[in-house]
């Protein structure tokens, strides 16, 4: 089989190798479709404490199984199942108690579980018996389906702030993540939904989704518009799914009392410390919280989700690569040229 493999930070070579090898209670997975992460653009560059050279990443993937251990009873030959990232160790406190994200171990696929940047991938014995892994209903395509795990972390996202009908919510950023939570939002009973983009490229893909309000960040006052948006109130809700100090000041800046901060979008480690004067929060009576990955439920969530339509992620897919064109994917990707870039091992 062809794979990629990160040999060393920056160092992602394309290599012929065996088929893995199965044991009883592991099974195989041919890959039909993966898309790139920027989380998977870090590691290439930048590497991570969990990923051990040479290694194959690729989290956000899709496929059919091939063949299955004599003691797996959760899957068959021939299933179509959708993968996410984030595997549960099991044993500790908050795998038992449902928040296997916040594990200690934090296990996940594409990092210490060899990932989907391949043409056919083992399924341990731990990823089938506590991770993400979900059946594809019929009439649901790989590509779809594989944006399922960002998707999953979108609804943890969302549930973290107890999303709730009637509220008023301003997403900061509108990549592929953005884009899937107006609709998101929208099926959890947002009245009112906001987008604040600077990419002019990405916001005219952005308006596929039909937010109830665009700003462009570097045309307007972002928290002069959303205030008045909101009748002088401020959100009730505040995502920031983008990436800069700048959208974690501006949210809790903007955010209405008593309402809710999603620092969703993770920062580059030389960024500068946010100033967020504590008072703001101190007497808006503001929540401010952060949210990563998801858990096996939100995942088969997420694929219900895309399957009957409530969230679309079609409008989001720009580009799609054989595994022969992984570097020119990953460069379509850094270059923001396009949104999810789709890769098919098999083409």
């Amino acid at each position: 089989m062809l794979a990629a493999v990160l040999e060393s930070p920056g160092d992602l070579v394309l290599r012929e190798m065996n088929l893995p090898e199965i044991d009883d209670y592991s099974a195989l997975m041919r890959v039909e479709s993966v898309a790139i992460c920027g989380s998977d653009s870090r590691i290439l560059h930048h590497g991570n404490p969990r990923v051990t050279p040479p290694a194959i990443m690729g989290h956000e993937a899709a496929g059919v199984i091939e063949k299955v251990g004599r003691k797996v009873t959760r899957l068959k030959e021939g299933d179509r199942i959708a993968l996410g990232a984030d595997v549960p160790c099991g044993q500790c406190s908050w795998c038992r108690n449902g928040l296997g994200n916040n594990c200690a171990v934090n296990y996940a696929v594409g990092y210490q579980i060899s990932g989907a940047f391949t043409q056919y991938m083992k399924l341990p014995q731990l990823l089938l018996e506590e991770g993400p892994v979900t059946p594809i209903p019929d009439g649901l395509a790989y590509d779809e389906a594989a944006l399922a795990e960002p998707l999953a972390c979108a609804v943890n996202g969302l549930e973290i702030v107890n999303m709730s009908l009637g509220k008023t919510v301003v997403l900061l950023g509108l990549g592929p993540i953005g884009c899937m939570m107006i609709d998101l939002a929208r099926a959890m009973g947002a009245l009112k939904v906001i987008g604040v983009q600077r990419s002019r490229k990405r916001m005219e893909i952005a308006r596929a989704y039909k937010a109830d309000v665009y700003i462009a960040s570097e045309e307007q006052d972002v928290v002069a518009r959303c205030l008045e948006e909101t009748g002088g109130c401020g959100p009730d809700v505040v995502i920031t799914t983008c990436g800069t100090v700048e959208a974690h000041e501006q949210a809790i800046d903007m955010v209405a009392h008593r309402g809710y901060v999603n620092l969703f979008g993770g920062l580059p480690k030389d960024a500068r410390p946010a100033s967020i004067p504590s008072n703001t929060i101190h007497y808006k009576e503001c929540f401010v919280t952060g949210s990563h990955g998801s858990v096996p439920r939100q995942h088969e969530l997420a694929v219900s989700l895309i399957h009957t339509g409530k969230v679309r992620v079609r409008p989001v897919i720009t580009h799609t690569f054989p595994l022969s064109g992984i570097h020119e994917a990953f460069e379509v990707m850094e270059s923001r040229k396009g949104m999810k870039i789709m890769i098919h091992p098999h083409d």
